[in-house]
């Protein structure tokens, strides 16, 4: 993943649990932060903190829109979406890792 990346991302509490929506430049970190309760909130008072989508956008704006058009979703549409890029809900957090490293 070579020159500046943005993401979008689908964490979970569970499979088919609380869904929570973001959007970051460094994904490995903003998902370590979740996991580790760094951010008081949401994803902390509801442990969402299971890595299960994400894409890769190549600029702010365009990853500033998607996630604004995904947070207006419905709930089914975000679960559907999920099951097509990730049809068991993995945790793909270590993926990640590995991909970014």
């Amino acid at each position: 993943m070579g020159g500046k990346s943005y993401y979008v991302y689908i964490l979970t509490s569970e499979v088919h649990g609380t869904l929570y929506i973001g959007m970051t430049s460094n994904l490995v970190q903003r998902i370590y932060d979740h996991r580790i309760g760094k951010y008081e909130g949401f994803t902390k008072k509801y442990h969402v903190n299971r890595l299960v989508y994400y894409e890769i956008l190549e600029d702010a704006s365009s990853a500033v829109s998607r996630e604004r058009q995904m947070k207006e979703w419905q709930r089914q549409w975000k679960i559907n979406l999920t099951n097509k890029f990730n049809p068991e809900w993995k945790d793909l957090y270590s993926d990640v890792i590995r991909l970014c490293s």
